[in-house]
């Protein structure tokens, strides 16, 4: 190899390095550029047809120069394609942006640009320096009491973990055998987006919500519409406090990572104190490797973000199988298995039996 070519392979590893850094530095004008873009309605504005920017601008009552550049930086994001000058139409992640479209992430990407999801990490140093979350400090309280004081903006988180449950919930139910249990406790439950897609691949079982009202104020319209008010019960509490009894399977998704271990293990014993003898508690979380992957994946992207976002917002955090071992044992169960959810789902089953 001539030295030539020895500088140009230089040059290009260089280049790849500053473009990692650069992408990571600018990741959050990206975010910003976004935000903007679904609080504009801009790609259900396009539709499925396309838009010319000065249309567009005319009927957002926008200034149309400022809208040609935002349509031209979500076109370079990949979320737009100019298909003639100054004319947009959606691309298929695009499309994932609008409402009622099969898989849409509208309300996930809208809770995540929300400023209730970034202010606090503009203090994710304090966070790093106390282990505390910021949003406190930013909010003036926790971020579930901030919610519950402004229902729009919790029914648009209750919209958001739906849809980040579904592709779980298309699967869940094939991997695991709900069908030995009589009745599913999901704690936590939300508006039974997983809960219902149990009950309709197994139909012997019973089951039981249990949420806070915010929580569960979506839950009866989705039992109701997939036609299984007859097969759940609805019922409000707080499990830092109590869980119901009667489940023979207690069920917590995405509960476990919001919450320290302490608050962890006080909604765990709680279970153990009603679970039967022959039960099982099924968490379903990521579970973080013991030592970071040496290539990065988009997988480990999303969990390790996934670790900070629960840092800075809510105080939890996301735990390798030790940490899981671990805060089952406090609570009195035993961790028997770890189920990974095929691809491109995060979240594995994680079963513990009560000693």
């Amino acid at each position: 190899m001539t030295g030539a070519e020895d500088n140009k392979e230089q040059v290009a590893a260089d280049w790849q390095h500053r473009g990692l850094v650069s992408r990571l530095a600018f990741g959050q004008l990206a975010t910003q550029a976004l935000g903007a873009a679904l609080r504009l309605d801009v790609f259900e504005l396009i539709g499925d047809g396309e838009r010319q920017a000065t249309d567009l601008a005319h009927e957002l009552g926008a200034q149309p120069q400022a809208t040609h550049r935002l349509l031209s930086a979500l076109a370079a994001l990949g979320l737009l394609t100019e298909t003639a000058p100054g004319a947009f139409s959606t691309t298929p992640a695009g499309d994932l942006l609008r409402a009622g479209v099969p898989g849409t992430m509208l309300s996930v990407a809208r809770m995540f640009t929300d400023p209730v999801m970034l202010r606090g990490w503009d203090r994710l140093d304090e966070s790093v320096r106390t282990g505390k979350p910021s949003f406190d400090t930013v909010f003036g309280t926790d971020f579930f009491g901030h919610l519950k004081e402004r229902p729009e903006l919790s029914a648009e988180f209750n919209a958001a973990m739906s849809q980040a449950t579904k592709l779980a919930a298309d699967v869940i139910p094939h991997h695991y055998d709900f069908g030995r249990f009589s009745t599913v406790v999901d704690v936590g439950g939300g508006d039974g987006t997983l809960l219902s897609a149990i009950l309709r691949a197994h139909p012997g079982p019973r089951g039981i919500v249990h949420d806070t009202p915010e929580g569960l104020a979506q839950a009866s319209a989705r039992f109701s519409r997939e036609g299984l008010t007859d097969r759940v019960a609805l019922e409000t509490g707080d499990f830092f406090a109590s869980v119901p009894a009667g489940g023979d399977l207690y069920l917590l998704k995405s509960v476990i990572h919001d919450w320290n271990d302490d608050q962890c293990a006080t909604i765990l014993r709680h279970i153990r104190g009603v679970i039967p003898d022959n039960g099982a508690l099924l968490l379903v979380e990521p579970v973080l490797p013991s030592t970071v992957p040496a290539e990065s994946t988009d997988l480990a992207f999303f969990s390790y973000l996934s670790d900070l976002n629960m840092l800075v917002n809510v105080g939890g955090r996301e735990r390798t199988a030790e940490d899981f071992r671990a805060l089952c044992a406090t609570a009195g169960f035993r961790l028997d298995t770890i189920t990974p959810l095929p691809f491109p789902n995060t979240y594995k089953l994680i079963e513990a039996r009560p000693v």
